[in-house]
């Protein structure tokens, strides 16, 4: 029978379900938490966010830096990215397109156990 260590599966966990790290420059880099490691309430508005990203008229450029502020490990570096993006939609969506594909393999995993 295999035995593991919490820490063993701690480590697999993060590896599985890891963030989505940005470098902002050489001393800061955001991490983007994957949905999985989020609070249960940080959880339930993201998908409330994600639902309004799909429906017609909605202010993407407001919802997608208020996903991005949701899911950084620390708001303060969440803020600076966001001005570091200066409100270039095109990439404030690269980015939540590159978050999502980084998450999805831990997401459909999760809801298949």
């Amino acid at each position: 029978m295999a035995s593991y260590s919490l820490d063993d599966i701690r480590a697999a966990a993060d590896s599985k379900y890891g963030s989505t790290d940005i470098a902002l420059n050489e001393k800061t880099t955001v991490h983007l938490l994957n949905p999985l490691r989020l609070p249960k309430e940080k959880r339930e508005e993201l998908t409330g966010l994600q639902d309004e990203l799909d429906k017609e008229g909605a202010d993407q450029e407001e919802l997608l830096s208020r996903a991005i502020l949701l899911v950084a490990d620390h708001t303060k570096k969440g803020e600076e990215l966001l001005k570091a993006v200066n409100g270039d939609l095109a990439v404030l969506a690269q980015i939540f397109e590159t978050y999502g594909k980084g998450t999805q393999a831990g997401e459909a995993s999760a809801s298949h156990g």
